[in-house]
């Protein structure tokens, strides 16, 4: 049987409303993944979920909010409420649906840190590139990953296991260029880091059984993306090849 869940985030964006509204109407990519909604009440909503949806509530700078439903009982719904603060805005964000009985629990812890994560990342993504269109990549990560965990990609960058917000710190995945940043969120197994031109995401999902998550939101001019998501699924691969690794680093991140 679903269950119902609910899962609220608030916080000052840095940023003016009209800004805000940008990112999480128009903007998506840059923060979270593409979505396209239809700017009026009632427009379509497609690539939050798998069937679509639509918009609920369309007041430019001040409440957005978007559902969609389908059988067993089954609604996803985001709700934004925006207050001006000065020269920031203060986000009030609600997600609504449901989950399996079965499996409530470990889907609503997941959805709790996931949440934290991608806000933080609209925080950033306001702070540092509001306006700007994005290049996302969602990277297929090995199966094998779901036992080793983050902690044997982290340690194939180059990333110290103490890794804390404010290090600089240099990326280096075997056949790119090294990659220097700033760690802007580190909270767990979950990793963000920030360069000039991108927020790189990596998601430890070890917890809850499934494989690692990496995302990449690229800000820079003229990038291939399907070269760009070839050569990282590849690096990728070649990271979660080896079983002893495997092995040895699964302990370690327990």
């Amino acid at each position: 049987m679903p269950k119902k869940f609910e899962v609220r985030w608030e916080g000052d964006l840095p940023a003016t409303p009209a800004q805000a509204w940008d990112a999480f109407t128009v903007h998506t990519a840059g923060w979270l993944w593409k979505i396209h909604y239809e700017p009026r009440l009632g427009g379509a909503e497609t690539g939050l979920t798998k069937g679509g949806g639509a918009v609920t509530a369309w007041e430019p700078g001040r409440h957005f909010a978007t559902r969609a439903e389908a059988g067993g009982g089954f609604f996803n719904q985001l709700d934004y409420r925006l207050e001006p603060r000065g020269e920031r805005t203060h986000l009030k964000f609600t997600h609504q649906g449901v989950f399996a009985d079965d499996e409530y629990d470990s889907q609503l812890d997941a959805c709790r840190r996931h949440t934290a994560f991608y806000n933080h990342s609209l925080t950033e993504y306001l702070r540092h590139f509001a306006g700007r269109d994005a290049v996302y990549l969602d990277l297929d990560v090995p199966e094998e990953s779901a036992k080793a965990g983050f902690a044997v990609l982290r340690d194939a960058l180059g990333v110290p296991a103490n890794a804390a917000v404010g290090d600089e710190v240099r990326m280096t995945p075997e056949g790119m260029d090294p990659i220097d940043g700033v760690v802007d969120y580190a909270t767990g197994p979950f990793l963000g880091v920030r360069t000039p031109d991108a927020l790189y995401r990596f998601f430890g999902r070890e917890r809850w059984g499934w494989p690692v998550g990496v995302a990449l939101h690229l800000y820079a001019e003229g990038i291939d993306e399907a070269e760009a998501k070839k050569a990282w699924e590849e690096y990728l691969r070649d990271v979660y090849a080896n079983d002893d690794t495997l092995c040895v680093d699964s302990r370690q991140s327990q």
